[in-house]
């Protein structure tokens, strides 16, 4: 509750300004906007324990961008690993969920916004662990890393240790439990979702000070040629000018955001 309420306060107070900006911005006449979603990518997306609502950075960002844009959202749940393919194919008309921008992805028939936030990827290991004292010590033995299919913490797993010391799972989340229950002894993951996971778990999990790796950023994905992106990108930028998005960062624990 607190968490929401200084989120309604920071957006109220950057309110004049946000107005001011509109006057520039595209009008999109109310357009429904299809958004895919995982629901499953704290502090991204997800359920809410408490209540069951879909809650998370994506849908607190996109419902102020449609605030300026004149949009009107429609978040729907679809699985990662076909996420791409579908914004691709026309399906969705955008994808929020932690997206980081590559190049092999901008070549995928998908184009990405400005990036919002700039993110490194972390080790994730049990809060209790002895058995190995960095990433170092963890590459260089024999130990079992969890990751999620099909994503950029994917392929830094098996840059570091090959693809014989990977377990892949379909969500983040199923990775963090199996580290919890010991199936696996390491999670590679972007430090913002990483963040999420110990939080919710705190006395179990915890992320090692050291940076994997320096990813180029995160964007919302748009099939390619949609004019949509131009919209999405003219409302993010005027949030990062007006300090709107920095308040919906620290209200999800990111850092500030892209530049």
């Amino acid at each position: 509750m607190r968490k929401v309420l200084l989120l309604i306060l920071v957006l109220l107070l950057a309110l004049p300004m946000a107005i001011q900006a509109q006057d520039d911005l595209p009008d999109l006449e109310g357009q429904v906007i299809t958004i895919a979603v995982e629901n499953a990518y704290p502090p991204f997306n997800y359920l809410d324990e408490a209540t069951g609502d879909a809650v998370g950075w994506d849908y607190d960002t996109v419902a102020e961008i449609c605030v300026r844009i004149n949009c009107t959202p429609e978040f729907i749940e679809t699985s990662w690993d076909g996420m791409i393919v579908a914004v691709a194919g026309g399906e969705f008309d955008v994808a929020a969920d932690g997206i980081t921008i590559t190049e092999e992805r901008d070549n995928s028939g998908v184009d990405f916004s400005v990036p919002y936030i700039s993110i490194v990827q972390r080790l994730m290991t049990k809060l209790d662990e002895d058995r190995f004292m960095g990433v170092s010590d963890f590459v260089d033995g024999d130990y079992i890393v969890g990751v999620q299919l099909a994503t950029t913490n994917y392929n830094t797993a098996v840059d570091l240790v090959g693809d014989d010391r990977i377990i892949g799972y379909d969500q983040f989340g199923a990775a963090v439990q199996a580290l919890i229950a010991g199936d696996v002894d390491g999670v590679i993951i972007d430090d913002v979702a990483g963040q999420g996971y110990v939080g919710e778990n705190d006395d179990q999990i915890q992320l090692l000070d050291e940076a994997l790796d320096q990813d180029g950023g995160l964007g919302f994905i748009f099939p390619e040629g949609s004019e949509l992106r131009d919209a999405f990108d003219a409302a993010l930028l005027s949030m990062m000018e007006d300090g709107t998005l920095d308040a919906i960062n620290e209200t999800w624990g990111f850092g500030p955001a892209e530049e």
